[in-house]
């Protein structure tokens, strides 16, 4: 196995991890952290996307994976079914605007780049903030249109309620992905520092 190939797998373990951990509870609780799904998700674009083949299958793993926490949480553990309706299905593109922003992201000179800088960590944050707003907003839009739950709510009505849990999601999503990008870069000049001691 390369050691590109060694460092993917070693990124999608974590980050399978990361939301194994995590999404059980949106917002987390004293025991428990909140939902890393839109991070996890924007980073596997990433750190992931530019290997087109493994890129395709942890998409599809990391849904998968989502899918199955979902369903022990509402069938084993007894958590709240509500969102479990036919609007569930655009949690899919949901997840994969954040991996194509994610992959977007990583193809960029200045991301690329081992010396990121004040103009690639720029374009990183304000991505991520993109890609989150708009994950937030489709999966709400479409809950609302196709959850067959709001018959009776106006659109107006529904958005001023949504609109309050905005910060909360968009934010976890942006700390948990500033957590991963600092560590990144950590890990980087620990590497840079042993290179030039030998």
């Amino acid at each position: 196995m390369s050691n590109t190939q060694t460092k993917s797998m070693v990124i999608f373990v974590l980050l399978a991890v990361m939301m194994a951990a995590t999404r059980f509870n949106h917002f987390g609780s004293t025991f428990s952290l909140p939902d890393a799904s839109y991070a996890v998700f924007f980073l596997g674009g990433l750190y992931l996307a530019r290997m087109a083949r493994v890129s395709v299958i942890v998409f599809i793993a990391l849904l998968l994976e989502a899918g199955l926490i979902d369903f022990y949480a509402t069938s084993v553990q007894g958590i709240s079914d509500w969102c479990m309706t036919p609007a569930y299905w655009f949690l899919i593109p949901t997840y994969g605007s954040l991996w194509l922003v994610g992959r977007w992201v990583s193809s960029r000179p200045t991301i690329q780049s081992r010396t990121m800088g004040k103009n690639g960590l720029m374009i990183l944050a304000l991505s991520a903030w993109v890609a989150s707003s708009f994950a937030f907003a489709f999966s709400n839009v479409t809950f609302y249109l196709f959850s067959e739950r709001f018959v009776d709510m106006s659109m107006v009505e529904y958005s001023t309620r949504v609109a309050q849990y905005y910060v909360s999601y968009v934010s976890v999503a942006l700390l948990y992905i500033a957590c991963a990008v600092a560590v990144h870069i950590a890990v980087d000049i620990i590497g840079k520092h042993r290179v030039h001691s030998h």
